[in-house]
């Protein structure tokens, strides 16, 4: 009986520190959204453009909100999306800061390798997790373009923050060889080697998906810690 005491309170235990470590993140619905981002609020805040999605999460330092918004109109039938801006949120008494933003758009006389018809954020690969697990969300936002062939000759922009400081990786598809090719920040490669691993499982995924085409040898130029590399 007492051995079977001591398992069942060693499991609760580990549950226990599991929910403690654990962070939680949801979308709002777009009430929740009109209701939380007021017209009032968004000026406040001087969002511009269109709200496309806001996540909130929380962690052991408050309660946040991840807004992205994006400035879509139609060019006769055509759909179009030229920029877009991101904004974390913070509440805090009751009130709402800007912790950071982030801003980009359609190059105008297009990439190395084609024009640029639209611009998105990528919300299937946005995360929100505490990576290295010090009860802090680890933001990770990715957004890209689009040419003549679609993605695969865009552009790719995956951001990291980490305790409120910005990594970038820049990728440039294409759909001929010497077309690709990835710029690293060398402050990625101070990221702790969790975060990193689970950038690198996101640019797998998107390469599965078919929206990336990453130079052959990526994985091990960034195990090399490599800043540039492209197809040898």
């Amino acid at each position: 009986m007492t051995k079977t005491l001591t398992t069942i309170s060693l499991i609760i235990c580990s549950l226990i520190g599991f929910a403690q470590a654990d962070t939680v993140s949801r979308i709002l619905t777009n009430k929740e959204v009109d209701s939380v981002f007021s017209e009032k609020t968004k000026k406040e805040l001087d969002i511009q453009y269109p709200i496309f999605r806001v996540y909130e999460y929380n962690d052991k330092s408050g309660r946040h909100f991840l807004v992205l918004t994006e400035n879509d109109y139609k060019d006769g039938d055509q759909p179009k999306n030229d920029t877009i801006q991101g904004f974390n949120v913070t509440e805090a008494n009751g009130e709402l800061k800007t912790e950071w933003t982030l801003f980009d758009f359609t190059l105008k006389q297009g990439n190395d390798n084609s024009e640029e018809h639209l611009i998105w954020f990528w919300t299937k690969y946005v995360s929100l997790n505490d990576l290295d697990n010090d009860g802090l969300v680890d933001p990770i936002v990715i957004y890209g373009t689009s040419g003549i062939n679609g993605t695969d000759d865009g552009r790719i922009k995956i951001l990291t923050y980490y305790k409120g400081a910005k990594r970038a990786i820049r990728h440039q598809n294409g759909v001929l060889d010497f077309q690709r090719n990835t710029q690293v920040d060398s402050m990625f490669y101070e990221l702790p080697l969790t975060v990193q691993e689970h950038v690198k499982t996101l640019i797998k995924k998107m390469m599965d998906n078919d929206h990336a085409i990453f130079p052959h040898g990526w994985e091990e130029a960034m195990k090399n810690k490599e800043l540039k590399f492209d197809e040898n």
